[in-house]
């Protein structure tokens, strides 16, 4: 099926461009079940989409039309075959808000950065208020409003797959009564605005040096704080709390040019939707990391307990919710206590990139008789391509190839698996080595990768002495 249309996508881009289709190279997926492919000939380059659902396609098409009225920064629309599920638009490159942000970011954010996110608010304010004004919400799905059940939607996501999944004991009918004080709160909140839903910087292409944005197919209407919360609060973009404080003002001044603003009240409810979206985000988490097994979203859950800690300390709401309080404090502690590190001052982990052309299997120096390797030939080889021939998996263009692969990111997450248990098991008998061999074909791009995948992950999990060689440097280095 993923052929045939693929072979529609070829000659829709064909049919758009006047020229043969030199290169179709799937993308990495995303948090959705859209396909995105990047075409090439002639000079010409578009994205292919390939989704599976007509309403999502539908109001994509319709979203970017009205919003290209406005001048907003979206993608261009080239051509669409709805009745194939499929339509091609503008490439907008593959640097995003947050890859700048991890690259760049900390405690002092680059100028470059602190103006994007003033950009990106400027543009967000004309999505809400100017664009909203006379958007057909008929379009929209899987609900026209940003209502209270909505709302009870978001709060019942993180019960069920984060408390739970979490096992942290509440009380159901007092954690409930708290929900519904939270949601006639909430309620006060003027919502007759366009509500992007999930306004944050993986959704926000830099390009030109300038924000484009993408995916706003699931907005509906709803209150203006929702989607500020979900830019300034995004958990993995980890943005220091002062600088998330400047820019909520920086958007009350841009908002007030289009509407009276009551500071004081936007702001309190401001607060109680980062409390909505940080719960919500707590149960995407849950979902896509304890039941689908996704490790980018184990490993983003300890900034989402950042902020829930630093709401807990900062944020005084102006409602009473015991209940849901406790939990959280509960949920932030039991958290705490998983992550806590292994200790072991005997144990060396020696982790080694190697070639299996130039030379076969590291000896084992112990005198412990090896350990495991792991066989990378059979993930994509990014060495096979001219550009990135000359590069190491030391190389950041390297390091991004190799992160948008599936098969990559699956084979990392079993290996993962497979050594923290062996190290778990050498710590608690007392062992003092253990070799762990990652071999490609040169021992330069996809072991070196893995390699260095493996020695953050043991970092982080572990209080051990780490060794990590990549004997085959001194010929691609």
């Amino acid at each position: 099926m993923d052929k045939e249309k693929e072979e529609k996508l070829i000659h829709l881009f064909e049919e758009w461009s006047g020229s043969q289709v030199e290169e179709l190279t799937k993308l990495a997926g995303s948090g959705s079940n859209r396909q995105y492919y990047r075409i090439s000939g002639d000079n010409k380059t578009a994205i292919g989409v390939i989704g599976e659902d007509d309403q999502e396609n539908e109001t994509f098409l319709e979203f970017t039309s009205h919003f290209k009225k406005y001048d907003l920064n979206v993608p261009e629309v080239f051509a669409s075959n709805l009745e194939a599920k499929i339509y091609i638009q503008e490439d907008l490159g593959d640097v995003s808000l947050f890859d700048l942000v991890q690259k760049n970011g900390g405690s002092e954010l680059t100028s470059e950065i602190q103006l994007l996110y003033k950009q990106s608010i400027h543009e967000l304010i004309k999505f809400q208020v100017e664009a909203g004004k006379d958007l057909d919400f008929s379009y929209c799905f899987p609900r026209i409003d940003f209502d209270d059940q909505s709302k009870q939607w978001d709060l019942n996501y993180f019960k069920y797959y984060s408390l739970k999944f979490q096992n942290v004991l509440f009380h159901e009918e007092r954690l409930e009564q708290d929900f519904r004080m939270i949601i006639q709160y909430l309620s006060k909140a003027e919502a007759n605005y366009f509500m992007y839903r999930d306004f944050q910087t993986r959704n926000i292409l830099v390009h030109n040096n300038k924000p484009y944005f993408i995916d706003y197919q699931g907005g509906r209407r709803g209150p203006l704080q929702y989607d500020l919360a979900s830019l300034l609060f995004q958990a993995k973009a980890d943005l220091p709390y002062s600088f998330r404080q400047q820019m909520l003002e920086y958007y009350m001044d841009q908002l007030s040019e289009y509407i009276e603003v009551d500071r004081k009240e936007f702001t309190e409810l401001y607060y109680g939707f980062v409390l909505l979206r940080t719960l919500q985000v707590l149960g995407a988490y849950g979902f896509r990391g304890y039941y689908e097994k996704k490790p980018h979203f184990m490993e983003s859950l300890s900034y989402a307990i950042k902020n829930v800690d630093w709401l807990l300390a900062n944020v005084e709401f102006d409602l009473e919710i015991p209940e849901l309080t406790k939990s959280l404090h509960l949920l932030s502690e039991n958290y705490k206590t998983r992550q806590g590190k292994k200790t072991s001052k005997k144990l060396t982990i020696e982790i080694n990139s190697f070639s299996f052309i130039y030379m076969g299997y590291p000896k084992d120096k112990s005198k412990h008789g090896g350990g495991f390797v792991f066989d990378c030939r059979s993930l994509p080889n990014p060495g096979r391509y001219d550009k990135y021939r000359q590069l190491s998996g030391l190389d950041q263009p390297v390091i991004d190839f190799l992160k948008k692969e599936p098969a990559v990111d699956s084979f990392n997450q079993s290996v993962s698996d497979i050594v923290c248990q062996a190290v778990d098991n050498y710590i608690d008998r007392n062992f003092d080595h253990l070799m762990i061999n990652f071999g490609c074909t040169g021992g330069q791009h996809r072991s070196v990768f893995c390699a260095e995948k493996l020695y953050d992950k043991l970092k982080r999990k572990y209080d051990i002495k780490l060794d990590l060689n990549h004997l085959m440097k001194d010929k691609w280095s």
